[in-house]
């Protein structure tokens, strides 16, 4: 006896359904975050890193600029951002420590010898 399989559609409220094999893909091809950032964004599936090195104050306010562009795109786009997520990673001790901000919000730090995320 063959049995058949049915499924149904159902609506998708938010954003690509969490563990779907084109969501990875389909935020990659949509999302035009990148367009006018002045450090390296770094993109996988629905997780966003920019990245650079920051050795002066005109840095310091080029990064700040890209996280406003960030924080503008997300609304824009209807999206939201989960701030327990987003850090501050400096890789040397010897740094300005620069505070950052993401929205309203006050970005935390932590002070690493390597990149925990490698991309």
């Amino acid at each position: 006896m063959i049995s058949t399989l049915k499924s149904s559609w159902r609506s998708v409220t938010n954003g690509a359904p969490q563990g779907s094999i084109p969501g990875p893909i389909l935020f990659n091809i949509i999302n035009d975050l990148d367009n006018g950032t002045e450090y390296t964004l770094s993109k996988f599936a629905d997780n966003r890193k920019v990245r650079g090195v920051v050795d002066a104050p005109d840095g310091c306010t080029a990064l700040q600029r890209d996280l406003d562009r960030l924080e503008k795109w997300v609304g824009s786009n209807f999206m939201k951002y989960y701030e327990g997520k987003c850090k501050v990673v400096y890789h040397r001790r010897n740094n300005s420590m620069h505070q950052y901000g993401l929205g309203a919000n006050q970005l935390v730090y932590s002070v690493l010898a390597k990149d925990p995320g490698g991309h």
